[in-house]
């Protein structure tokens, strides 16, 4: 039986916008969501990286910056693998672990979470633990972890594109409601 939901669309299209209403209306239905999410940093309109926040208690770090050169280089940002582990896998770690935790929100299961060992162990369990996984993909990412992911038979696949895209959170709540019976 799917219980799990993984949004994916090309860059741009808004893939955390729906996790992250998802989990708004998720909230006020009473849920508790655990995890983490990202967000763009930008210095006078360009963005120049990412922070990674954790969901239940708000703790936020880089995820990845043009600022800096330490750490493994994606593009044109180096991603900074101390916060990735001390925000975000943690998160999804005491979010797995909080029995009070319905709802473990993965936003994004990408090339520069995946760059990191420890993420990429948390994402196994968080998908084996018995919560639902609420989690976003990068569209053309491959890697053994996602791959797998994306070939569970607990998992169901929410693709976005312009049509859906401003109607796809209530799609996303709906799913997962279903599954957690509010």
């Amino acid at each position: 039986m799917q219980r799990h939901l993984l949004i994916t669309g090309r860059p741009g299209i808004g893939k955390t916008t729906v996790l992250m209403r998802t989990v708004d209306m998720l909230r006020n239905a009473g849920v508790v969501v655990g995890g983490m999410t990202t967000r763009e940093i930008r210095l006078g309109g360009v963005r120049t990286g990412f922070e990674i926040v954790d969901l239940l208690s708000g703790r936020a770090g880089v995820l990845a910056t043009t600022e800096r050169t330490i750490g493994p280089r994606l593009g044109r940002y180096f991603v900074n693998l101390e916060d990735l582990v001390g925000v975000g896998v943690s998160a999804i770690s005491d979010s797995i672990l909080d029995a009070g935790v319905r709802v473990v929100a993965i936003d994004e299961i990408g090339p520069m979470e995946l760059l990191s060992s420890r993420f990429c162990d948390v994402i196994s369990k968080a998908f084996d633990s018995g919560k639902s996984v609420l989690a976003t993909i990068h569209e053309r990412a491959s890697h053994p972890v996602l791959d797998s992911v994306k070939k569970r038979s607990d998992v169901r696949t929410l693709v976005l594109d312009v049509g859906n895209r401003s109607e796809a959170h209530l799609s996303a709540y709906e799913f997962l409601a279903s599954k957690l019976r509010i």
